[in-house]
């Protein structure tokens, strides 16, 4: 396949349609996941996927890398995985001339798509080892830096219901993920199709349509996508609405339900999510500039994981969903 370093905007459209078509012969429905999941890996963030088992986010992480030509590795997290089991460690080896040299190992980290299973299974220093290949991109063991090649994006995902034994992440490293994605369970019609599909004799096969270098390309277009001032500051507004108490010189109250059930708000990386994601949509929907509508269509993806409820919000048991919806309901276009 011939290295792509520039794309238009159409063919940007055609490729993600591509993607999207072929993740769907095995991927039945769940649509709006495969989309956010694309949009995530575009425009060079990271997602978390809950869902209970058994909904093929495993699969769908697998079936991606295949289309996309892609390394993939799988980390399996439980509550005796160690740090170095996800970077690598330095090892020492001796050498033809009986020297003993340090020669470091790289880990499962080092791909491009990488499926953190069950992340929150994990103890909290091993969920940290994340955190700085999440953000710097770099690996850093015994004081030397090792830097992780692009297209690199982590895929974590989470069990919502069953937490005995789990070690739930702490919102800093929550607010490294782009994107939120539930994935709920399917419906009756698309069981009988994954039935179909899963049991049968034949298995399907996917082609690839697209690799790293066009996943880059994509990226640095989607980067070029401009943002009109009013857009940029509905995006600071519905982020500034998700904190309950007033702040400081601003002039966007937020809502009845987030000042009652929310205990703190989104941080700018929140503003930084509904802006990238945004830019990837409108490419999508044929358009050269963000509109307020891209906005809207990610808004529950970009900040539904970075709003922590306050007791009353968790003992009445609202969604944060809820309380996104009511943010975009309240809050009014410049």
């Amino acid at each position: 396949m011939t290295e792509i370093t520039q794309i238009t905007p159409e063919q940007f459209r055609e490729t993600a349609a591509h993607i999207e078509a072929e993740v769907g012969k095995y991927i039945v429905g769940q649509r709006e996941v495969v989309r956010h999941t694309l949009i995530c890996l575009i425009a060079g963030g990271h997602a978390l996927l809950e869902g209970v088992p058994g909904l093929g986010k495993t699969m769908l992480v697998r079936t991606l890398a295949q289309v996309l030509d892609l390394d993939f590795a799988r980390i399996q997290f439980t509550p005796d995985l160690m740090p170095a089991d996800i970077v690598g460690t330095d090892i020492l080896e001796e050498t033809e001339g009986g020297q003993r040299l340090f020669r470091f190992q790289p880990g499962p980290v080092f791909t491009n798509l990488l499926l953190a299973d069950e992340i929150n299974r994990a103890t909290p220093k091993t969920q940290s080892a994340l955190l700085e290949a999440m953000q710097e991109k770099t690996v850093t063991v015994a004081n030397e830096s090792h830097r992780l090649e692009p297209p690199f994006m982590v895929l974590a995902t989470q069990n919502p219901i069953e937490m005995e034994g789990t070690y739930p992440l702490p919102e800093a490293q929550m607010d490294r993920f782009l994107f939120k994605v539930n994935v709920a369970f399917p419906s009756s019609q698309d069981l009988v199709e994954i039935l179909n599909r899963t049991t049968g004799e034949v298995e399907p096969q996917v082609a690839v349509v697209a690799d790293g270098a066009t996943i880059l390309a994509m990226r640095n277009l989607a980067r070029q996508v401009p943002v009109a001032s009013p857009v940029a500051e509905y995006a600071s507004r519905l982020v500034v609405a998700t904190h309950p108490q007033p702040q400081s010189g601003g002039t966007v109250t937020a809502p009845d339900m987030v000042r009652r059930y929310v205990r703190y708000g989104s941080s700018p990386r929140g503003a930084q999510a509904l802006i990238l994601g945004g830019k990837v949509t409108a490419l999508l929907a044929g358009r050269y500039n963000v509109a307020f509508e891209d906005l809207r269509a990610v808004a529950a993806a970009a900040l539904r994981h970075r709003l922590l409820l306050n007791f009353e919000g968790q003992a009445e048991e609202v969604s944060t969903d809820d309380v996104v919806a009511a943010v975009v309901d309240s809050v009014e276009e410049p």
